[in-house]
């Protein structure tokens, strides 16, 4: 058995190009040229005696033997970066560069709230926001691209695992011209036959507002899913339906006048779970978890008058 090792750079190199799929391209991003990204490539090969690649005029595709090994060469990379940061956080508290996922349904209504806090917590704690779709988002976390994701609802994945941060409930939007404006209390029977405007489906919100229209009798309006909570306001202003919308959204975007009204209605509960994901093997587990009970405690101060459940 060879003696000689792979090196880190060789194999941040190696899934570098995995994630190209071409070697220009690869040399582009990681800011080398394409001869030396060829020759550790070429080096890695050697010392583990397989062929990682397949190259071709149209690019390269990974072998069996690069797809069974580009799980492991991730893991060896992120175990180095955590090595690291948690030398630098023993040597001068918790720090480094993260890189975060959210939603654009919760990030840009919460982090606000909370990144002043962090900063003062953690002065040398630097996050790289990434806001993109919750399942772009779960891709990204699991090979590495991301290094925790702050989203509405954990995933369902046995290699994730999460901190639940606090439930957010979910209130009736109608417009205040609207029938359901006069009524002192509205009753879910109200809501039968009415038309319901969602997200689109990649959102959690979706099903369990299909759920509840499907259990209340009401409609949701399939044609018209919105792409944003701000294209659901806008249709509800528009008398195209009503919705249902986050609290933090409501408390951030929605003021009056603006010909809509906010409304509970009993005996329903509808939410979001917040919470912070991260891989489950991560060496910074214990960071994070840190992190989680941070985000929590400031939440309760910075938010006390949003009627969130913890």
């Amino acid at each position: 058995m060879s003696l000689e090792t792979p090196t880190i750079k060789q194999l941040e190199y190696f899934v570098g190009l995995a994630e190209a799929t071409s070697f220009r391209r690869a040399a582009e991003r990681l800011n080398i040229s394409q001869p030396t990204l060829t020759a550790q490539v070429y080096n890695l090969e050697k010392v583990l005696n397989l062929t990682l690649v397949e190259r071709s005029r149209s690019g390269t595709t990974l072998t069996p033997a690069g797809r069974d090994l580009l799980v492991n060469a991730r893991q060896v990379i992120e175990e180095m970066c955590g090595l690291m940061d948690q030398a630098a956080m023993i040597n001068s508290g918790p720090g480094g560069t993260f890189r975060m996922g959210v939603s654009p349904t919760s990030g840009p209504y919460l982090l606000p709230h909370i990144l002043p806090g962090l900063h003062q917590a953690y002065s040398s704690l630097k996050l790289y926001v990434r806001e993109n779709m919750p399942k772009t988002l779960e891709l990204d976390l699991l090979e590495g691209r991301l290094d925790l994701v702050l989203i509405p609802k954990p995933f369902d994945n046995s290699s994730l695992t999460s901190e639940v941060l606090f439930h957010e409930p979910m209130q009736l939007v109608i417009p205040e011209d609207h029938d359901l404006s006069k009524l002192k209390k509205i009753k879910p029977h109200h809501l039968r036959g009415q038309t319901i405007l969602t997200l689109l489906e990649q959102y959690s919100s979706y099903h369990q507002t299909e759920s509840l229209c499907a259990e209340l009798g009401a409609n949701i309006a399939r044609d018209y899913e919105g792409s944003s909570l701000d294209a659901l306001r806008q249709m509800v202003m528009m008398r195209m339906g009503l919705t249902f919308l986050p609290t933090l959204y409501i408390h951030s975007e929605i003021h009056q006048p603006q010909g809509l009204n906010v409304r509970e209605v009993e005996k329903i509960k509808l939410y979001r779970t917040h919470a912070l994901v991260w891989r489950r093997n991560s060496p910074n587990r214990g960071f994070y978890r840190q992190l989680a009970e941070l985000i929590r405690s400031l939440v309760k101060t910075h938010l006390s008058e949003v009627k969130l459940i913890f």
